[in-house]
């Protein structure tokens, strides 16, 4: 998944772009899940590791899409 920048400030459609933060908030919800499912389920010291980075990976982006989307809540609340 690739990200492009944009310019400060330049928004095409905040209406948009909101509801796909919340729509990637939800993959990311269900990637942290499945991640500590497997976790929970393997016996293997490699795979252990394998879904601690799995899920600490999720976790943060989980919280990367949070901190934008209450980014992009303030900066609508707040004309430029």
């Amino acid at each position: 998944m690739f990200f492009i920048r944009k310019k400060p400030g330049f928004r095409e459609n905040p209406k948009k772009e909101r509801s796909e933060l919340i729509r990637q908030i939800e993959v990311s919800k269900t990637a942290i899940l499945s991640a500590q499912n497997q976790f929970e389920q393997v016996v293997d010291p490699t795979l252990i590791d394998c879904y601690i980075y799995e899920l600490n990976a999720a976790q943060l982006r989980y919280q990367f899409l949070l901190r934008n989307l209450k980014m992009q809540e303030t900066q609508e609340v707040t004309p430029l």
